[in-house]
């Protein structure tokens, strides 16, 4: 139900605008974290440029990850989540309201990080800053269901961060950042095509690397796409009222 789900986002939103530390956490932290990389290789500005963009992605997703995941696991530790399921509400519509509310700040997250990369921080892109905005918001949309997914597994806020090493660090390890996929172990390279991530940062560097929008770039944006798609189902599946 359309009506059901914006009014879901909107109660999220509403609790959120309460909260200036998570706000600050989702707006500045990955700004932060940028300005930081970009004066870490103040001697050596290409370096900036060669990681710039693939961690103008991964940044976002991470702090959409804990975010939510955290989030989403107080809502139902503090029993909220049981009274809205009580109510003609599905976990469809639920799962559906947060990743609304949370994908409208991504949008902003998103807007505000490639804006600094781009015309404060100096970021030579080769591509469209439009397709560079659209990978960054779909990270950061992938880590929104991720975070949602992996609270259903989580006990306390504390186990929710625990994920983190689990879920994301791994793929940061693949994703292509500290060395071409192609140069990995066998083994490695073969898990690494199965990460959303390592479609995130090959997006990234076909903008980075091509005036037009390629065929390598659109499949890597349909496969973050549909893998987030297909985590907020899996979340939606794994939705429970309570936590043991």
């Amino acid at each position: 139900s359309a009506s059901r789900t914006t009014a879901t986002a909107a109660r999220v939103l509403r609790q959120l605008r309460h909260d200036p530390r998570t706000i600050a956490l989702l707006m500045l932290v990955p700004c932060v974290m940028l300005v930081l990389l970009r004066y870490v290789f103040d001697s050596s500005p290409r370096t900036f440029d060669n990681i710039g963009a693939s961690l103008l992605g991964i940044f976002p997703l991470i702090t959409m990850f804990l975010v939510t995941s955290i989030a989403t696991l107080r809502e139902r530790t503090s029993g909220t989540l049981e009274r809205l399921l009580a109510m003609p509400l599905g976990k469809g519509d639920l799962i559906a309201g947060y990743a609304l509310a949370f994908g409208v700040l991504a949008i902003i997250q998103s807007a505000l990080a490639t804006g600094l990369a781009l015309w404060v921080l100096g970021l030579k892109v080769t591509g469209s800053a439009w397709l560079l905005l659209l990978v960054a918001l779909l990270d950061a949309l992938l880590g929104t269901a991720l975070g949602l997914f992996v609270s259903a597994f989580a006990a306390s806020e504390f186990q929710a961060v625990q994920f983190m090493p689990a879920v994301i660090f791994p793929q940061l390890l693949l994703c292509g950042l500290f060395t071409p996929r192609s140069r990995m172990h066998p083994v490695l390279e073969a898990i690494s095509d199965v990460l959303p991530m390592s479609y995130a940062v090959d997006g990234m560097n076909e903008v980075m690397r091509h005036t037009d929008v390629t065929a390598t770039f659109v499949r890597d944006v349909l496969i973050v796409a549909g893998c987030a798609l297909l985590v907020l189902g899996l979340g939606a599946a794994t939705l429970r009222r309570r936590t043991a």
